[in-house]
């Protein structure tokens, strides 16, 4: 009886009260952050080597689902052009409505508005194009091109169509936020730095590193929570077994003699 009272005090009771609390917000924090991300976010596999080496062929990326209004320059998005195919394609913003872009400079630069870009991402040694081009991207449009020059086909492929290669904002569906797959590869995507000094500067970016901690800090707690009652119970010595089993013995002896006599 005294153990049994002993099992249920203040302690035991409020352990076994915030592990419960622990195992809801817990929930809460996992499941919201799994909604929350697939409310922003797409997963889009690369299926070609048009943006290597920032991403490669069968990467898949997490983009962020956004109005076209919100692309800048430097910008990785996935878009969906009839001109183009009709299908996802993934290519990097280099110019917006109203610049000039043109390629190469003497040093074998891309240019926008006559100021020459530097552009960290491409491969070392890859040039800026295999092409001169020169083209002015019309109001609403983006001018995309991917990162790998050499076998890319983008808004260079497509200076003789009636936009002069550009696509319009509202064809884009996402801006990718991160690598998600291969593990190896997993990072956020980052933004140049070389275009924040042009208008307009450089993107945010998105809520994911929010969305990832939302849903670890719930696994965390709902496993801590789940695993306060074993450990204590585990942890926490029986006290009365020693007081039973010699009561029990004397008993048995008692049990013994009766018989004798």
């Amino acid at each position: 009886m005294s153990g049994a009272g002993r099992g249920e005090d203040g302690h035991g009771r409020a352990g076994r009260v915030l592990s419960g609390l622990a195992v809801a917000v817990g929930c809460v924090l996992f499941l919201g952050g799994f909604v929350w991300g697939a409310l922003l976010y797409q997963p889009y596999t690369v299926p070609t080597d048009s943006m290597e080496p920032t991403v490669m062929r069968g990467d898949r990326v997490l983009a962020e689902r956004i109005d076209g209004s919100e692309v800048r320059r430097g910008d990785v998005v996935v878009f969906k052009d009839k001109v183009w195919g009709d299908v996802p394609m993934l290519k990097r913003v280099v110019g917006v409505g109203g610049d000039k872009v043109e390629c190469c400079d003497r040093q074998g630069r891309m240019t926008i508005n006559g100021k020459p870009v530097d552009e960290p991402y491409l491969a070392a040694g890859s040039p800026a194009s295999i092409t001169a081009f020169s083209a002015t991207v019309p109001d609403g449009q983006l001018f995309l091109i991917g990162d790998h020059r050499t076998t890319s086909l983008d808004s260079r492929s497509h200076l003789a169509d009636a936009s002069h290669g550009a696509v319009p904002r509202s064809a884009v569906k996402g801006r990718v936020d991160a690598i998600a797959w291969p593990m190896g590869s997993w990072g956020m995507m980052d933004r140049p730095r070389t275009f924040a000094s042009l208008p307009g500067g450089t993107s945010h970016p998105g809520p994911l590193p929010l969305v990832l901690a939302s849903v670890v800090a719930g696994a965390v707690l709902v496993l801590g929570g789940a695993a306060y009652g074993p450990m204590a119970r585990r942890l926490t010595p029986r006290r009365g077994a020693g007081r039973d089993g010699g009561s029990g013995g004397r008993g048995g002896g008692k049990g013994v003699t009766t018989g004798v006599r």
